[in-house]
């Protein structure tokens, strides 16, 4: 598939925008302010961008942004609220929405391709969530961020999974148990986002990064990303294990033959189509 092509096929919704907005790069944007609640229609097309940015090997890097001030304010409550009145009080219904919310999270993880959240205002609960499920997180100065479902009687199960492999255990546990919203500089220090910049810097910023990925070889990102991911949950000698057949197969990639051999030669490595 052409870049073309996927501009022309990519899924569209009134809440959410996917755009080749650059040769290699997907760029979803949440377009529901001004909360960018993720409700169905949100989380069907946000599922859609990712499934197409699995499926197409043009797509490098994926970008996950928001319009307005709020990134995003997490689950529709009102839309919550309104399976009150099923037969059994929304639980069969709860259970489907975070189940699916928390399918979407899991396959951001997956996508053998770089996320890059970039973060202009607040993010709360599931849009806290939606950040620490991306492998990096570019704010402005202006962001900040919280799991406060407990504010309204909700402790915020399913994003702590993300947030607990993000920050220290305490600071996520003071996050979800007092509802406190941090500022965007502890954020960073925490390790829940990369790089803070001013407002007007962050579309380029994110741009640079871009570019650093861009020139790699897509396929050695991808083998590192799920090597990544996976070796967090083994203990030490596991991971080292898994780690050793991993460099191992990785040698044998034509990637690597080449960026070493340019090494050695003291030139550029071509990586052809990439």
């Amino acid at each position: 598939m052409t870049a073309d092509t996927a501009i022309s096929e990519m899924p569209q919704a009134p809440v959410l925008h996917a755009e080749i907005s650059r040769i290699g790069l997907l760029r979803i944007t949440l377009a529901n302010p001004p909360a960018n609640a993720l409700s169905e229609e949100l989380l069907d097309a946000f599922q859609a961008a990712v499934e197409r940015a699995a499926a197409d090997d043009d797509i490098r890097v994926v970008v996950i942004a928001a319009e307005g001030r709020i990134f995003s304010a997490g689950h529709d409550l009102k839309e919550l609220t309104a399976h009150r009145s099923d037969s059994d009080g929304g639980h069969a219904y709860f259970k489907q929405i975070f189940r699916r919310s928390a399918a979407i999270m899991s396959d951001l993880r997956a996508l053998p391709k770089p996320v890059i959240a970039e973060i202009d205002g607040l993010a709360t609960a599931a849009g806290c969530q939606l950040v620490a499920s991306c492998d990096m997180a570019i704010a402005s100065s202006r962001a900040s961020f919280g799991a406060n479902g407990v504010d309204f009687g909700l402790f915020c199960s399913t994003p702590m999974v993300a947030l607990s492999r993000n920050v220290p255990r305490k600071l996520a546990l003071e996050m979800l148990m007092t509802g406190e919203i941090i500022d965007v500089e502890r954020a960073r220090e925490a390790g829940l986002v990369n790089r803070v910049v001013e407002p007007d810097r962050l579309h380029a910023e994110t741009d640079e990064t871009i570019d650093r990925l861009l020139v790699r070889p897509a396929n050695v990102l991808a083998l590192g990303k799920g090597a990544f991911y996976r070796q967090l949950n083994m203990d030490l000698g596991d991971a080292y294990h898994f780690a050793v057949q991993t460099i191992a197969d990785n040698m044998l990639m034509v990637e690597a033959q080449e960026g070493i051999s340019a090494f050695l030669d003291k030139r550029k490595p071509n990586w052809g189509g990439d």
